[in-house]
């Protein structure tokens, strides 16, 4: 081979890997997204997992909840009606809770795409384009996101045997009811159902998932940056969550249709 003939090849593979790192840059997030994404949700499933067989066992968690009690709306997720006691959930409801909070709702598929679309609006990251490739990676960014929130808050919730769902007010009014709604986005009951607690799993969630976010989102985002914006996503989601949650049996009545329990 002359030297010249080995320049040109050189020159040709250096080209062609010129050419091909845009590619390897659209591949390589998705792919970090999907792993760190996979890993985290059954490390957390695995703790959750735990968790449950271990308040299975416990004294305090003898009392079954009715089937009723895991009501789980598309938009404001899972609550117990006005009407039905609020009792601990066991181990085994809280794992199925979490599946349907977090696979097997339509409500989970409905706010990430809601929340993609904004995203896209915005041109949030700007890296990635305007098309139907840039749509696609922030609807699955926020879907990682999502997942990896839910299974953090309810891995969490079940290690503090706090309850995960939302009672709607027992009060009457329509204020005591907006101020149990906001209110209850920020604490919660413990074991007791009775004494409220703080809500560290879910806020810790919040602010723990966007900070993974920032791993595979181009730019080189801060991840302190990224969890405060996800808390302050769940200040306002939740809060307009819960007002809608608690309202909900008005509203369908006003709409023309039957509200459920």
């Amino acid at each position: 081979m002359t030297f010249e003939s080995a320049v040109f090849i050189k020159r040709t593979r250096s080209d062609k890997m010129e050419q091909s790192l845009p590619l390897l840059s659209a591949i390589v997030p998705g792919r970090r997204l999907a792993h760190i994404t996979t890993l985290i949700v059954v490390c957390g499933a695995l703790i959750l997992s735990e968790a449950a067989a271990a308040q299975e066992g416990h004294p305090g968690s003898t009392q079954t909840a009715p089937p009723s009690e895991l009501n789980v709306n598309w938009l404001y997720g899972a609550y117990v009606p006005k009407d039905v006691p609020l009792e601990p959930l066991t181990g085994s409801k809280r794992w199925h809770l979490y599946l349907r909070q977090t696979f097997l709702t339509s409500g989970v598929y409905a706010k990430t795409a809601a929340f993609a679309i904004a995203d896209h609006l915005d041109n949030s990251p700007p890296e990635w384009d305007g098309g139907f490739d840039g749509f696609g990676k922030r609807l699955a960014s926020r879907y990682g996101q999502f997942a990896i929130q839910n299974t953090f808050s309810a891995a969490g919730n079940a290690l503090l045997r706090y309850e995960p769902r939302y009672e709607r007010c027992r009060c009457s009014g329509t204020w005591p009811r907006v101020r149990h709604a906001l209110v209850r986005n920020f604490v919660t009951y413990n074991e007791t159902e009775r004494e409220r607690r703080p809500q560290i799993a879910m806020y810790g969630a919040a602010m723990g998932a966007g900070m993974i976010s920032s791993t595979w989102k181009p730019g080189d985002p801060s991840p302190w940056t990224e969890g405060y914006r996800s808390v302050i996503t769940q200040v306002a989601f939740g809060s307009f969550a819960n007002v809608v949650g608690e309202f909900a049996p008005e509203i369908l009545s006003l709409l023309g249709k039957k509200p459920k329990p």
